[in-house]
């Protein structure tokens, strides 16, 4: 393969629901540009786009597949992504490292919730979009419909290139409004017949051609002038407002294509090899240093590792944007992450499971390097005279989690080289050793997400897992001020052990002051502070330490041993073994012995003092509230509303956005256990949601008792 300059380079990612028939788009594309010999089908599970095992046993895809296409003297490298919400990671990576979008639409369904996340990412990126309505040959098809869909949802920037004449099972002709020709297919696709628009659809496809004209004169003043001196556009002319109008987001063209039978597929990659952006138009991305980096050969080199794979019969497969420079076979570079030395060894473009080799590769190309020996996902590779980091890549929140072990117990760390493996293959398998929880917790977007990690656990390696409802990081605190002291003593032939400490524990908010007195039992207890200590506790609030001890009846020196008693209980709250948090504990007074004081003493001393107190002082739990928005088709409303107030969740907004209705609520965490599976059912599969850690409340007090029973019936079981 040639090595294809920046100006000649196209970098595109493929979106759309499942079912929209992506990589059957890609085996024409693939076909049509001469890389493959034959289409492969998603029914014989020979395509090249999903050729992983847990692919083709599941029939839809789980991974994104890098491919790339020359045609017309460019060079197309395309990102086919999978449809499903649960595998957005694919399509968020892909968005990071393209410049262009082509989302497709099913014939039969239009706009579905897939299209609308998936546009939702576009525009977070500021990406392009050009939609594309596939399966034209379905008897369900209306293609005036999903017209009016799409300007429903995204305005009047949607403007048509392309209309199929005779939508359903007999398509096989559109008309192409911005070259104003009728294509033709015969049964088997492929090269069209050509021709001039028959008269009946000649005012039609006019007066379509005109708005397609006057959509890309807005986008340039210079164009609009001559369109309004001439009423026209010269093809050429309209190509370049067309581009513009795309950089913009100011135009998004629609085209029609039939991929199962290799229908509009050229005249396509034709559209995307001279019109879309090219990836110097697009804006520059920048570094974790604020630098702008712009694609340029001349430049040091630096490569972005945006994706990792584990092949069979090659082991790791590592894939790369050139962000600046270019790089050969035997480049020496150095990993600006993590300061190791690399060599690329072997340089190759691919096409799928398909890897050619390539001399080289310049800025803006996307490749791949194998057997690489310490290149995480998310690492920059540098030449010596440079220093780029990149930190583009944003993944959503996680919204479904599950406690996993292995069936034999002796196979956990196995286990867990596997999942951090998995995790650089796609980052939305998080995995987290929970101390608190005393469980592994992979978190990931559905529960299909991670049905599909289970499955290649137990398929590729063999290895027998089972999931758990994880449990819920519950906290504890006090509601009121409360006092306590406990003494220790223990004397044991030789030296003793011998420590006071009385102490007065509150509820603690920042920047609340410290009260000069305090009233327990009709008792005065005067506060004189002579210092304090503010401990943020890992696990979110704070313990605040105050010494208040007067007339030395506790030596300084123990004070650190008292607050490490505190400590070890504060970890262990006594409702249900939850760590506690925002607590302010004043110790106040103590005694001492001469010989038998020590740490140890007045460690135990503290701990129980602090017990004691906080049991005293209306102890509560809390727990994670989450902030959730659903995308719910309007039909489905009142059916998800009335199940978000069966999982105690408080609804804070209602809106409507592009033909769907967004709910906002918070909701505990432990009633969204399985919502995504919840929701796909009451929906359908038509919506879709995110979610976000909030803040921590108190349970209903029927919660608190359930929860507290519960808790003492495991303790009398250990």
């Amino acid at each position: 393969m040639k090595v294809y300059q920046t100006n000649e380079i196209k970098n595109i990612a493929l979106l759309g629901s499942s079912g929209s028939g992506k990589t059957t788009l890609v085996e024409a594309m693939l076909f049509e540009s001469g890389v493959i010999k034959r289409r492969g089908t998603i029914a014989a599970k020979n395509t090249v786009s999903d050729y992983f095992p847990v692919e083709q046993e599941y029939g839809y895809s789980v991974f994104s597949t890098v491919l790339n296409v020359e045609w017309n003297n460019k060079k197309l490298n395309i990102i086919d992504c999978p449809g499903s919400d649960d595998f957005i990671g694919g399509a968020v990576t892909a968005l990071n490292v393209t410049d262009t979008a082509v989302i497709l639409l099913n014939g039969q369904y239009g706009v579905e919730v897939g299209t609308q996340n998936h546009f939702r990412y576009t525009e977070k990126f500021g990406k392009p979009v050009i939609f594309l309505v596939n399966q034209l040959d379905s008897d369900k098809c209306d293609y005036d419909n999903i017209l009016e869909q799409l300007k429903e949802a995204y305005g009047s920037k949607v403007v048509p290139v392309q209309y199929p004449i005779n939508p359903g099972a007999d398509f096989n002709a559109v008309i192409d409004v911005l070259l104003m020709k009728k294509y033709s297919w015969k049964a088997e696709g492929g090269t069209p017949t050509i021709e001039d628009i028959p008269a009946e659809e000649m005012d039609r496809a006019t007066e379509m051609h005109k708005v397609l004209v006057e959509a890309a004169a807005e986008n340039d003043e210079a164009l609009m002038e001559k369109f309004f001196e001439q009423d026209s556009l010269s093809e050429d002319e309209m190509r370049e407002g067309i581009r513009k109008g795309l950089i913009s987001r100011g135009m998004f063209p629609v085209f029609c294509v039939c991929a199962g039978k290799d229908m509009g597929v050229r005249r396509l990659m034709e559209f995307l090899g001279n019109v879309v952006p090219f990836v110097d138009d697009m804006p520059k991305v920048i570094n974790t240093d604020g630098q702008e980096i712009a694609p340029d050969a001349s430049k040091p080199t630096s490569l972005y590792f945006f994706k990792t794979s584990v092949e069979p019969h090659i082991g790791e497969v590592s894939y790369f944007k050139v962000m600046s420079g270019k790089v050969k076979e035997g480049d020496d570079l150095v990993n600006a992450d993590r300061g190791s030395k690399e060599r690329i060894a072997q340089l190759y473009v691919v096409a799928g499971s398909n890897r050619t080799k390539i001399e080289e590769l310049v800025a803006g190309d996307i490749g791949a390097a194998v057997k690489l020996k310490d290149v995480k996902t998310g690492n920059t590779l540098d030449s010596k005279d440079c220093n780029y980091t990149f930190d583009f890549i944003k993944y959503p929140n996680s919204k479904y989690s599950r406690a996993i072990k292995p069936v034999n117990e002796a196979d956990v760390e196995k286990m867990m080289s596997i999942l951090n493996r998995m995790h650089e293959e796609d980052p939305t398998w998080v995995i987290e050793q929970s101390k608190e929880l005393k469980q592994t917790i992979v978190h990931g977007q559905g529960e299909f997400h991670l049905r599909t990690l289970k499955w290649r656990l137990e398929t590729n390696e063999k290895l027998q897992v089972t999931y758990e409802e994880p449990k819920i990081p519950y906290r504890e605190t006090i509601t009121k001020a409360s006092r306590a002291d406990y003494r220790h003593k223990k004397q044991s032939g030789g030296a003793g052990q011998f420590g006071e400490v009385h102490l007065i524990v509150e509820p603690y908010k920042e920047g609340m002051p410290i009260p000069d007195t305090y009233k327990f039992n009709g008792q005065e207890f005067k506060i004189n502070v002579k210092g304090q200590e503010e401990i943020p506790l890992e696990w979110g609030g704070k313990l605040v330490f105050v010494n208040s001890i007067v007339g030395g009846s506790i030596d300084t020196r123990f004070l650190p041993a008292i607050l490490k008693g505190i400590m070890s209980r504060i970890e262990q709250g006594p409702l249900t073994g939850s760590y506690a948090r925002d607590v302010r504990v004043i110790v106040y007074d103590g005694k001492m012995h001469p010989v038998d004081s020590n740490e140890i003493s007045f460690m135990l001393a503290g701990r129980n003092a602090f017990s004691e107190a906080f049991k005293n002082a209306g102890p509560k739990i809390l727990e994670p509230i989450y902030d959730v928005e659903v995308f719910v088709p309007s039909d489905r409303m009142g059916d998800v509303m009335g199940d978000l107030q069966g999982r105690r969740a408080m609804i804070m907004g209602m809106s409507s956005e592009k033909g769907f209705e967004k709910l906002s609520a918070k909701v505990p965490l432990k009633e969204m256990s399985s919502y995504s599976t919840a929701l796909s059912s009451l929906t359908g599969g038509r919506a879709s949601f995110i979610m976000k850690f909030s803040s921590y409340e108190l349970v209903p007090s029927d919660v608190q008792d359930k929860l507290i029973k519960e808790f003492e019936a495991k303790q009398a079981e250990e």
